[in-house]
Formats: structure tokens, C-alpha cells, sequence
């Protein structure tokens, strides 16, 4: 716990800002592309749903 204090202690705000936007622009990055794969899973386990209700319905891989 002294480590964690000493280090806010010794940093200056700005370079504790700068890593605060790293870190919010980081998190922006992770939940954009969690949510980009989200919905591309999402349309494949459809497919698949699709796939098993109607066997006529499926396209064979090339």
C-alpha cells in the first residue's frame, strides 16, 4: 500500500493524465472489438441455428 502511495505521490498530474487517456483509449479500443467479434459470433451461431432447423436452407463450404 506505501508503494501505491509514494508512486501517486511522485508522479505530476500531467504524466497521471496521460495515463489515465491511455488507459480510457485502451478501453475503447477493447470493448469495440469485443463488440465487433460479438456480433460476428453472433451471426455464425445463427447460421449454424439456421443451418440445423432447415437442412435445405445451408450452403456447403467451398
Amino acid at each position: 500500500m506505501e508503494m501505491i502511495k509514494r508512486f501517486f505521490k511522485e508522479e505530476d498530474g500531467a504524466t497521471v493524465v496521460e495515463y489515465a487517456l491511455m488507459v480510457a483509449l485502451i478501453a475503447v479500443a477493447v470493448a469495440a472489438t469485443v463488440y465487433l467479434l460479438g456480433v460476428e459470433v453472433n451471426n455464425k451461431f445463427a447460421e449454424v441455428k439456421n443451418c440445423i432447423a432447415d437442412p435445405a436452407t445451408c450452403v456447403p463450404a467451398e
